[in-house]
C-alpha cells in the first residue's frame, strides 16, 4: 500500500471502531478509489485494504454498491458498503 491507502485504511478502522465503541449495530461506509482504466479487469487493492480495516475493526460485509464517475482529477469507483457488527 501506498501513503494514501494507508491513511484510509487506517481512518477506515478508526471509524469502525469508534461505531462499534458507541453501540451501533450497522455501519455504512463509502470507499473512493482513483481507477486508471475502469473498462480493466483487476484487483482493486485500495479498497480491499480499507475494507478489510473495517472488518479488523469488528463489521462484517453486509451489502455493497458501487457507482464509477469522472471528476477533474480523473475517474473514480466509489463502494457504499453497509457493515454488520460482528
Amino acid at each position: 500500500m501506498g501513503f494514501i491507502n494507508d491513511g484510509k485504511a487506517a481512518e477506515a478502522c478508526k471509524r469502525a471502531r469508534q461505531a462499534r465503541d458507541n453501540g451501533d449495530t450497522v455501519l455504512v461506509y463509502k470507499f473512493i478509489e482513483a481507477n486508471t482504466n475502469s473498462r480493466a479487469t483487476a484487483p482493486m487493492t485500495g479498497m480491499a485494504d480499507q475494507i478489510q480495516a473495517v472488518e479488523r475493526g469488528g463489521w462484517m460485509p453486509a451489502n455493497m454498491a458501487a457507482a464509477e464517475g469522472k471528476a477533474l482529477t480523473g475517474e473514480r469507483v466509489a463502494l457504499v458498503c453497509l457493515f454488520r457488527r460482528v
